[in-house]
């Protein structure tokens, strides 16, 4: 269900607080989410029309406020709808260009893991006002060779299912699809420790955060799947492994 609208008394600072979000998500990941962040921040905060949710906008406008070639404009637009930030409210037809919709459920479900290195106090306004879902929904690919590599959208390929990890992603990718290809693909798994705990190992910071506070009930039910016993995951950097 779509947000209301940001219009009214309190919504200068929800609007801010909404940019904050995306630029700290954008920053944190590097590369070209990083690129694809900023982008949908400026067209937000050069077009938006908040009152009636939403941004009317021909490709060639958009390559122009981006400084990039149409091509590259209708790519990164498609960028962004495949990601789940932007959805078309009414599509361009002849003589009309088309409109688009922030979703901002959705941006606050992606971006909340950085919150709280904006500071507590953000963290709590932010926490309090919008319930994020637990689950990472299905995004399109917005990679990074950076910092954050989230391969959103990466379409779940065939596991060999011989060893123990393999049976786990096996079981997330038939499960959850569209959460195994953002956030579990990447991820490493070894062999147990003798006090029942197994190191997962994630390529990035941002990753491991997410999963270990929003992703952990799913993981380690795959794991017991895969391991063939209740095992408690550890989510570390590959620093800390």
């Amino acid at each position: 269900m779509q947000s209301h609208r940001l219009t009214g008394p309190g919504a200068g600072s929800e609007k801010y607080d909404l940019l904050t979000a995306m630029a700290v998500n954008g920053l944190s990941a590097g590369g070209t989410r990083q690129a694809t962040m900023m982008r949908l921040i400026a067209l937000v905060t050069a077009r938006y029309n908040w009152a009636a949710d939403e941004v009317t906008i021909g490709q060639r406008e958009m390559a122009a406020l981006w400084s990039v070639d149409q091509r590259t404009a209708k790519r990164e637009t498609r960028r962004l709808i495949d990601a789940g930030l932007l959805e078309i409210s009414r599509p361009g037809v002849r003589g009309r260009v088309a409109s688009y919709r922030l979703c901002r459920a959705e941006i606050y479900r992606q971006t909340a893991p950085g919150w709280a290195s904006v500071g507590p106090d953000y963290d709590a306004r932010m926490s309090a006002r919008h319930i994020v879902p637990e689950e990472a929904p299905a995004a399109a690919e917005v990679s990074s060779p950076k910092v954050v590599q989230v391969n959103f959208g990466t379409r779940p390929v065939a596991l060999p299912a011989s060893a123990p990890w393999d049976k786990v992603l096996a079981r997330l990718a038939a499960d959850q699809p569209g959460t195994y290809a953002a956030w579990f693909s990447q991820l490493k798994g070894g062999e147990p420790g003798h006090d029942g705990t197994l190191r997962v190992v994630a390529p990035s910071r941002f990753l491991a955060v997410y999963i270990a506070s929003r992703l952990m009930v799913p993981l380690e039910r795959a794991v017991a799947y895969g391991y063939g016993c209740n095992l408690r995951c550890s989510v570390v950097t590959e620093d800390q492994a």
